[in-house]
C-alpha cells in the first residue's frame, strides 16, 4: 500500500474514534452534528477542495433523504394511523385469542412479527405493552406458570420487533443499506424474512422459555392496570376479553396518565367501531406486498410491457409506502368516522417523532459521500481484498461496534454501509442483499445503556439493570448473532 492509502485509512480510524467520543463524551453531541462535523474534517484532511466539500454535503444529505427520507415519513404516518385506529391491537388480539397457554409465546412472536413490519421497535413495543401486560397478568393470577410471565411474553415480542427493525425493509436502517449498497429491494425483503424467521424463533420463544423462570420480573400493578385496563376496546369481544383480564388482575377501567398514555388527539382520533382483522392486515402488509410484486415482475416478466412498468412503479419504496398510507388514511381514518382535524394532528405528531432520525440519516449520507469522494472507500476496498476478509462478517462487525459505541443503530448502519459500499459494487444482487441483512443484524447487537430501547424495556417492566441486561441486551445480541449466521448459511448456497 502507498503512503496515501495509509493516510486515508488512518483518517477513517480517526473519524470513527471522533464520532464515538463526540457522541459519548460530556459534550453529548447529537449524532447528526457529530456526523456533519466529522465529515467536514475528513474531507479537509483528505484534500478535498472547499467546493468539493460543499458538493459532497449537499449530494450526500440530499440523495439519502430523497431515497429514504420521504419513505420514512410515510412509514411513520402509516404507523400512527395503525396504532391510533386500533388496527395493530386488533391484529394482536386476534392472534393471541387463538393461543393455548403453552403456545402463547409463539403467538406473541407472530403478533409482534406482523406489527413489526411497518413500525419502529419502540413504537411497536408500546403498542404491544397492553396486550403483554393483560395476558401475563392472567397467567400470573392463574398460578400455573413458574417464573415471570412478563418475561415469557416480552421476550418473543422484543425479538420479533428488533429483528424486523434491523434486518427487513422498509425499516429505515435496512432501507439505507439497500440504497447505499444498490441492493435489490424485493430480494432483500425476501432474504431478510428468510433470515428473520429462525432468528425470531431462537431469540424469542426458545430463549424466553429458558430465561423466564430465572428472572423475578413483576411490574408495578398500577402500571399493569394502566396499560391493560386503560385502553378503549375496539369492539364488544375485545371489551369482554379485557374485562376478564381485569377481573383476574384487579385492574380498574379508569385510564391513568403517563408518558405512554394516549394523548387527547390520539383518543379523539380512535375509531368509533372495531377494525376488521382483514382490513387491518391489509393496511399493515400492503407496502411490503407491493415491493415484493415488483421483484416477482423482475423475475418473471420481460423488460417491457405494461404490467412490468406498473409493478416497477408501485413497487418503488416511496410509492409503496404512500399507497399504504393512503389506504390506511381512508380505511382506518376517515371511513371509521375519525375527525379530520384529529387525524391531521396525529400525522403531524408522527413526523415530529422521526425528525431526529431524518437528521441522522442526512448526516450519514454526508459521511458516506465524503468517504466516496475522498477515496477512502477505495482504500478500504484495497485492504479488505488483500486480507481476504469475509464481507458479511466485516459488515456485521463494523455495524456492531459502531452501534454499541455510539448508542445509535442508525449510525452503525449508515457508517458501515458507506465503508463497504465500494466493495459491494461487484457482488450479485443476492450477495448484496445478504450484506444488508448482516449489517442490519450487527446494528442490533449489544443494545445496552446508551440505547433508548434498553431504557424503555427496563422501565416498562420494572427491571433492575442486571435483569434488563439478561433479557433485553441478551435478546438483541442473540438476534444479531443469529441474523449473521443465517446470512452466512444462505451465502453458502448462492
Amino acid at each position: 500500500m502507498t503512503t496515501h492509502t495509509w493516510t486515508l485509512l488512518i483518517t477513517l480510524a480517526g473519524a470513527i474514534a471522533a464520532l464515538i467520543v463526540l457522541i459519548n463524551s460530556r459534550l453529548k453531541f447529537h449524532p447528526f452534528i457529530a456526523l456533519m462535523l466529522v465529515s467536514i474534517v475528513v474531507a479537509v484532511v483528505s484534500g478535498e477542495s472547499t467546493e468539493q466539500i460543499a458538493e459532497s454535503i449537499e449530494k450526500g444529505a440530499g440523495g439519502i433523504l430523497g431515497d429514504v427520507g420521504i419513505t420514512l415519513a410515510f412509514g411513520a404516518m402509516l404507523g400512527k394511523l395503525l396504532a391510533g385506529s386500533g388496527a395493530t391491537d386488533r391484529i394482536a388480539r386476534a392472534i393471541i385469542d387463538r393461543a393455548g397457554e403453552r403456545a402463547l409465546p409463539w403467538y406473541m412472536a407472530g403478533a409482534a412479527f406482523v406489527i413489526g413490519i411497518p413500525m419502529f421497535f419502540e413504537i411497536g413495543l408500546i403498542v404491544l405493552l397492553p396486550l403483554i401486560f393483560s395476558v401475563a397478568q392472567r397467567l400470573r393470577d392463574s398460578g400455573k406458570h413458574t417464573g415471570s410471565p412478563y418475561v415469557l411474553l416480552a421476550t418473543p415480542a422484543i425479538a420479533a420487533l428488533a429483528t424486523l427493525h434491523g434486518m427487513v425493509p422498509p425499516h429505515p436502517g435496512p432501507l439505507i443499506a439497500v440504497e447505499g449498497l444498490h441492493a435489490g429491494l424485493g430480494t432483500t425483503i425476501l432474504v431478510g424474512l428468510v433470515c428473520a424467521v429462525p432468528t425470531v424463533v431462537l431469540a424469542g420463544p426458545v430463549y424466553g422459555r429458558w430465561i423466564a423462570p430465572r428472572l423475578a420480573v413483576y411490574p408495578d400493578r398500577e402500571l399493569v392496570a394502566q396499560f391493560a385496563g386503560g385502553r378503549q376496546a375496539a369492539d364488544g369481544d375485545e371489551r369482554a376479553a379485557r374485562t376478564d383480564g381485569q377481573s383476574a388482575s384487579g385492574a380498574t377501567s379508569a385510564p391513568a396518565r403517563s408518558e405512554q398514555s394516549p394523548t387527547r388527539s390520539e383518543q379523539s382520533s380512535s375509531p368509533r367501531t372495531g377494525v376488521p382483522v382483514g382490513r387491518a392486515l391489509a393496511a399493515v402488509l400492503l407496502p411490503a406486498v407491493l415491493m415484493l410484486l415488483r421483484t416477482l415482475g423482475e423475475l418473471t416478466l420481460g423488460e417491457s410491457g405494461a404490467l412490468r412498468h406498473v409493478l416497477d412503479f408501485v413497487g418503488e419504496p416511496v410509492i409503496a409506502m404512500f399507497a399504504g398510507f393512503l389506504f390506511a388514511l381512508f380505511v382506518l381514518g376517515y371511513r371509521r368516522g375519525t375527525s379530520p382535524e384529529a387525524t391531521r394532528q396525529a400525522l403531524t405528531d408522527s413526523i415530529k417523532s422521526v425528525a431526529s432520525i431524518l437528521l441522522i440519516i442526512a448526516g450519514g449520507g454526508t459521511f458516506n459521500q465524503v468517504l466516496e469522494d475522498s477515496g477512502i472507500g477505495k482504500a478500504i476496498e484495497s485492504v479488505a481484498s488483500g486480507a481476504h476478509l469475509n464481507l458479511l462478517v466485516l459488515g456485521w462487525l463494523l455495524a456492531l461496534v459502531l452501534s454499541f459505541t455510539t448508542g445509535s443503530a442508525t449510525v452503525g448502519i449508515v457508517a458501515a454501509t458507506g465503508i463497504l459500499a465500494p466493495m459491494a459494487q461487484h457482488t450479485g444482487s443476492i450477495e448484496t442483499s445478504l450484506l444488508v441483512v448482516a449489517i442490519g443484524a450487527g446494528s442490533i447487537g449489544l443494545n445496552y445503556v446508551n440505547h433508548a430501547g434498553f431504557w424503555l424495556v427496563k422501565e416498562s417492566f420494572g427491571m433492575t439493570l442486571g435483569q434488563a441486561t439478561k433479557s433485553h441486551t441478551m435478546i438483541q445480541t442473540l438476534v444479531s448473532v443469529c441474523g449473521l449466521l443465517m446470512a452466512l448459511l444462505l451465502s453458502a448456497f448462492v
